[in-house]
Protein backbone atom coordinates (compact mmCIF):
# COMPACT_ATOMS: atom_id res chain seq x y z
CA UNK A 1 0.00 0.00 0.00
CA UNK A 2 1.38 3.36 -0.60
CA UNK A 3 0.78 6.82 0.69
CA UNK A 4 -3.09 8.21 1.00
CA UNK A 5 -2.76 12.29 0.06
CA UNK A 6 -2.59 13.04 4.40
CA UNK A 7 0.19 10.67 4.54
CA UNK A 8 1.98 12.44 1.46
CA UNK A 9 3.70 14.73 3.82
CA UNK A 10 5.61 11.68 5.51
CA UNK A 11 7.15 10.16 2.13
CA UNK A 12 10.70 12.39 2.75
CA UNK A 13 11.08 11.31 6.46
CA UNK A 14 10.58 7.40 5.66
CA UNK A 15 12.91 7.59 2.74
CA UNK A 16 15.54 9.38 4.23
CA UNK A 17 15.28 6.90 7.45
CA UNK A 18 15.27 4.00 5.36
CA UNK A 19 18.85 5.53 3.40
CA UNK A 20 20.10 6.09 7.21
CA UNK A 21 19.16 2.53 8.23
CA UNK A 22 21.13 0.99 4.79
CA UNK A 23 23.81 3.49 4.76
CA UNK A 24 26.22 0.55 5.55
CA UNK A 25 25.19 -1.59 2.86
CA UNK A 26 26.08 0.80 0.44
CA UNK A 27 29.07 1.54 -1.50
CA UNK A 28 30.00 3.72 -4.72
CA UNK A 29 28.55 1.32 -7.04
CA UNK A 30 24.97 1.63 -5.25
CA UNK A 31 22.07 2.66 -7.55
CA UNK A 32 19.25 3.06 -5.23
CA UNK A 33 15.88 3.51 -7.05
CA UNK A 34 12.09 3.98 -6.22
CA UNK A 35 9.12 5.80 -6.11
CA UNK A 36 9.89 8.37 -2.94
CA UNK A 37 6.29 10.17 -3.44
CA UNK A 38 8.65 13.06 -3.03
CA UNK A 39 10.11 16.25 -5.65
CA UNK A 40 13.66 16.51 -4.35
CA UNK A 41 14.05 20.15 -6.33
CA UNK A 42 11.75 23.09 -7.52
CA UNK A 43 12.68 21.60 -10.58
CA UNK A 44 10.64 18.25 -9.66
CA UNK A 45 7.41 20.32 -9.94
CA UNK A 46 5.22 21.68 -12.39
CA UNK A 47 4.59 24.22 -10.17
CA UNK A 48 7.95 24.96 -8.95
CA UNK A 49 7.23 25.59 -5.79
CA UNK A 50 9.86 25.51 -3.06
CA UNK A 51 10.53 22.36 -0.71
CA UNK A 52 9.86 22.04 2.43
CA UNK A 53 12.43 21.49 5.65
CA UNK A 54 11.52 17.51 5.17
CA UNK A 55 12.79 17.50 1.58
CA UNK A 56 15.28 19.87 2.34
CA UNK A 57 16.31 17.36 5.36
CA UNK A 58 16.23 14.22 2.54
CA UNK A 59 18.86 16.64 0.27
CA UNK A 60 20.94 16.73 2.74
CA UNK A 61 21.20 13.13 3.99
CA UNK A 62 21.78 12.68 -0.03
CA UNK A 63 24.82 14.79 0.04
CA UNK A 64 26.18 13.22 3.36
CA UNK A 65 25.91 9.73 1.24
CA UNK A 66 27.52 11.51 -1.90
CA UNK A 67 24.60 10.45 -3.75
CA UNK A 68 23.28 12.29 -6.83
CA UNK A 69 19.40 12.23 -8.76
CA UNK A 70 21.44 11.03 -11.54
CA UNK A 71 18.42 12.03 -14.34
CA UNK A 72 18.50 15.66 -12.85
CA UNK A 73 22.10 15.78 -12.93
CA UNK A 74 21.72 14.78 -16.93
CA UNK A 75 18.82 16.29 -17.61
CA UNK A 76 18.71 19.94 -15.47
CA UNK A 77 15.93 21.06 -17.09
CA UNK A 78 14.20 17.95 -18.38
CA UNK A 79 10.20 16.86 -17.89
CA UNK A 80 8.40 14.93 -15.07
CA UNK A 81 7.67 11.68 -14.62
CA UNK A 82 4.41 11.54 -12.69
CA UNK A 83 0.84 13.24 -13.06
CA UNK A 84 -2.10 13.60 -10.56
CA UNK A 85 -4.76 16.38 -9.82
CA UNK A 86 -3.61 18.52 -12.88
CA UNK A 87 0.17 18.56 -11.54
CA UNK A 88 3.18 17.18 -13.36
CA UNK A 89 6.09 15.99 -10.82
CA UNK A 90 8.80 13.94 -10.70
CA UNK A 91 8.57 11.82 -7.74
CA UNK A 92 10.41 8.78 -8.85
CA UNK A 93 14.36 8.59 -8.96
CA UNK A 94 16.95 6.55 -9.40
CA UNK A 95 20.39 7.73 -7.20
CA UNK A 96 23.82 7.26 -7.93
CA UNK A 97 27.07 7.90 -6.04
CA UNK A 98 28.86 11.01 -7.60
CA UNK A 99 32.23 9.31 -7.71
CA UNK A 100 30.37 6.99 -11.23
CA UNK A 101 28.76 9.66 -12.90
CA UNK A 102 30.86 8.92 -15.86
CA UNK A 103 29.75 5.07 -15.71
CA UNK A 104 26.37 6.42 -16.28
CA UNK A 105 26.11 6.28 -20.17
CA UNK A 106 22.44 7.84 -20.77
CA UNK A 107 19.11 8.06 -18.61
CA UNK A 108 15.35 8.66 -19.70
CA UNK A 109 11.49 8.66 -19.13
CA UNK A 110 9.63 6.08 -20.96
CA UNK A 111 6.21 6.91 -21.51
CA UNK A 112 3.65 4.64 -19.93
CA UNK A 113 -0.12 4.51 -20.86
CA UNK A 114 -0.98 2.05 -18.25
CA UNK A 115 -0.04 4.34 -15.20
CA UNK A 116 0.16 7.84 -13.67
CA UNK A 117 3.86 6.66 -13.39
CA UNK A 118 6.19 7.13 -16.93
CA UNK A 119 9.12 4.74 -16.34
CA UNK A 120 12.85 5.77 -16.09
CA UNK A 121 15.21 3.88 -18.21
CA UNK A 122 19.23 3.97 -17.36
CA UNK A 123 22.23 2.50 -19.48
CA UNK A 124 25.66 1.73 -17.27
CA UNK A 125 28.80 2.27 -19.76
CA UNK A 126 30.04 -1.69 -18.95
CA UNK A 127 33.51 -2.17 -19.86
CA UNK A 128 34.12 -6.32 -18.84
CA UNK A 129 37.76 -5.69 -17.76
CA UNK A 130 38.11 -4.66 -14.07
CA UNK A 131 34.41 -3.80 -13.65
CA UNK A 132 32.49 -3.89 -10.68
CA UNK A 133 28.76 -4.95 -10.54
CA UNK A 134 26.25 -2.10 -9.46
CA UNK A 135 24.03 -3.00 -6.42
CA UNK A 136 20.89 -2.21 -7.27
CA UNK A 137 18.40 -1.10 -4.22
CA UNK A 138 14.74 -0.24 -4.43
CA UNK A 139 12.79 1.99 -1.34
CA UNK A 140 9.21 0.68 -1.27
CA UNK A 141 7.30 3.04 1.20
CA UNK A 142 4.34 1.14 2.44
CA UNK A 143 2.15 2.18 5.55
CA UNK A 144 1.01 -0.18 8.16
CA UNK A 145 -3.05 0.81 9.16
Amino acid sequence: MGFSRKEYWRAPQYTRQTLTDIKGETDSNTIIVGDFNTPLTPMDRSSKQKINKETQALNDTLDEMDLIDIFRTFHPNAEHNFFSSGTFSKIDHILGHKSNLSKFKKIEIVTSIFSNHNAMRLEINYKKKNCKKHKYMEIKQHISK
